[in-house]
């Protein structure tokens, strides 16, 4: 009987069987330019996950209105906080990408580590892509949402399913949808607060803020504000703090809708009056400094809390590439690779 032998091995199946980690985050536009804001702000608030308004309104609204002003405004904030390298955002990712390789060949792991955006580049479509020519048919995502919600951890779960159901042949899959409540997470926050109290001594009051969203979202079944809530529990606790020495908080409003309350902005202009006039925040949503920690936190939040009479001001970093960060990423996909 005949063979049949007009594949290589590189085009069948031979070439196969490798274990993928697809890190995976928000996004940043390609440049703090109002060009490039606008593609990103285009693609990220066309999104139905993020924005859950009649789609023909909301597109005459994104069109005809805030791609028109927005662009320009938030590219003047993305200037104050572009490096030599880039974006803060995209710097200190592709570090997390480059440290969790490093962490996880050293434990004995063959595994190829890349990273994906949500919106802007990397894509989500082009890195599978990338993955798959390299022969990776175990494919394991975490996506850097500690805490899960519908518009972040739901919509990079839609991307990959959408450039996947183009797929003949599938990869095998584990998403890794919260850590809110992990271990090693609540740990590696609990130590990067320690260690500035340790440095900068104890403040009044510690303020935990959290990457806001619309308090409907609550009422329809997504976890976060809860998710939320625990990750806040857990560091208090084993911080020893008393109700007194902390607060939570939302930030990053957006449109006129109610979003998850007591605000951030709303809770600096507050505490001086209250006598709080020495206060830390640190942002647990946050996998990674960006526009809303390094700009709306310590920039406009910071200004808020001092105009109104408070003395001290300072920002927690997030844990970024952190050794006890990165620790944790590693642990987290272990048991699937």
């Amino acid at each position: 009987m005949a063979r049949f032998s007009g594949l290589s091995k590189e085009m069948g199946h031979a070439a196969r069987g490798k274990v993928g980690v697809l890190l995976l985050n928000l996004g940043t536009p390609d440049a703090p330019t109002a060009s490039a804001v606008r593609r990103y702000l285009a693609e990220f608030l066309s999104d139905p996950r993020v924005v859950e308004i009649p789609k023909l309104l909301w597109m005459l609204i994104l069109h005809g209105i805030v791609l028109r002003i927005r662009p320009a405004k938030s590219a003047a904030l993305y200037q104050k906080v572009w490096t030599k390298a880039g974006s803060p955002l995209m710097d200190i990712s592709l570090r997390q990408t480059a440290k969790l390789a490093d962490k996880l060949t050293a434990d004995g792991h063959e595994v190829s580590v890349h990273l994906a955006m949500r919106y802007g580049n990397p894509s989500v479509a082009s890195t599978l892509q990338e993955m798959h020519k390299q022969g990776i048919d175990k494919l394991v995502v975490l996506p850097l949402y500690p805490q899960y919600a519908a518009p972040t951890t739901g919509s990079a779960f839609d991307a990959i399913a959408k450039e996947l159901s183009q797929w003949r042949y599938l990869p095998s899959l584990h998403f890794i949808n919260t850590y809110h409540d992990n271990p090693d997470f609540i740990a590696a926050l609990v130590n990067s607060i320690r260690t500035d109290f340790d440095k900068h001594g104890k403040p009044q009051k510690l303020v935990l803020s959290y990457h806001g969203m619309p308090e409907r979202n609550l009422h329809l079944g997504d976890p976060y504000y809860c998710f939320c809530m625990k990750t806040t529990r857990l560091v208090a606790e084993q911080l020893g703090l008393s109700k007194d020495e902390f607060a939570i908080t939302f930030q990053s409003r957006f449109g006129k809708a109610k979003w998850l309350q007591p605000y951030t902005d709303a809770t600096m202009a507050a505490l001086p009056s209250q006598g709080v006039r020495d206060v830390a925040i640190v942002c647990p949503a946050f996998s990674a400094d960006c526009l809303e920690t390094l700009e709306e936190i310590v920039g406009e939040n910071g200004h808020i809390f001092t105009h109104a009479g408070g003395e001290k001001f300072r920002y927690i970093p997030a844990l970024n590439d952190n050794d006890d960060h990165i620790a944790m990423m590693a642990n987290l996909v272990k048991p699937y690779l």
